[in-house]
């Protein structure tokens, strides 16, 4: 099981951020809450899949995002969800959980795992959903960058990429977020996030402000514009995360199946996978061949 594990991860590692951006601009990065959604991401043929605090939260603890998990929790979700993919992934690593020991400690935990990015914020613990209409809180400046140098000087390849996300947008304005942006960047950071852009003026302004790759949340029912990846494209943004798309139709199936189940009836959700499809998406063949070749075979002759 080892060497499957292992292969998995060398595979993950195989394609780094820049990599993965040569061969796909905008990069679609939907969101993946569990293991077998990351399944069902790459069987579907995306070149690689993110993983976000939103719906790791909801779905593993049935929480919201407002800071509740712990890195132990989050981290142990996250490699679940890393064995069992060969995509690239790209990891919610919240503010760091903690001060900049923490933050390389993240670092190391999540190269070690073959993780391909993570994402670093500047909220004050415990951080907010950027979406949610709650009040939330930034640190100073001064502390954010020194979290970044940490994370840069805590990795041990560049290919493992550290992305800046900035919440100053919805605390303070856009400008702010924008001073947050360029100081970041010039901490040498692969990739920028600022989070929660309210218009396409906004969007626009961010696009035009910046040279390194920048990432856009495309949260349905969020703050910012939902659009489609070529516009997104035009406005400057070459990396598009899907936070919730995946949560919000299993929801909304789940939702719509268990009220008719609770009549007694079946509803039509349209084509669905057979049983066999359902025990393949889960790797049902790979394990057998396992057994098939090592296992033991009880009460047969030698």
């Amino acid at each position: 099981m080892a060497k499957i594990t292992k292969e998995k991860t060398m595979s993950r590692t195989t394609k780094n951020l820049s990599e993965l951006l040569a061969t796909e601009t905008p990069l679609l990065l939907p969101a993946a809450p569990d293991a077998l959604s990351a399944r069902l991401i790459e069987r579907a043929g995306f070149t690689a899949a993110s993983i976000g605090g939103f719906g790791l939260i909801g779905c593993r603890l049935g929480l919201p995002d407002l800071g509740l998990a712990s890195f132990g929790e989050i981290s142990s979700a996250v490699r679940d969800i890393a064995t069992a993919t060969s995509l690239p992934l790209v990891v919610d690593a919240d503010d760091g959980y903690g001060d900049v020991k923490n933050v390389v400690r993240t670092v190391r935990t999540y190269e070690t795992m073959g993780i391909s990015a993570i994402v670093l914020e500047d909220q004050v613990s415990p951080k907010k959903c950027g979406h949610m209409s709650v009040e939330r809180q930034i640190v100073p400046t001064e502390e954010a960058e020194a979290k970044l140098a940490a994370a840069l000087n805590a990795r041990s390849s560049i290919n493992f990429a550290i992305i800046a996300r900035t919440d100053a947008r919805s605390v303070e304005g856009l400008e702010s977020a924008l001073e947050r942006g360029r100081r970041y960047v010039a901490q040498g950071v692969d990739a920028l996030f600022i989070e929660a852009p309210r218009s396409l003026d906004e969007l626009r302004i961010i696009g035009k402000s910046f040279d390194v790759p920048l990432v856009v949340n495309a949260a349905e029912g969020g703050k910012t514009p939902v659009l489609s990846p070529d516009e997104y494209r035009e406005l400057g943004f070459s990396i598009i995360f899907y936070p919730i798309t995946l949560m919000l139709r299993t929801i909304g199936a789940l939702t719509h199946t268990l009220a008719a189940l609770r009549q007694g009836k079946f509803t039509d959700e349209g084509s669905l996978p057979d049983f066999q499809e359902l025990t393949n998406i889960m790797g049902l063949n790979e394990w057998m061949e396992i057994d098939q070749k090592f296992g033991l075979r009880h009460g047969s002759k030698a």
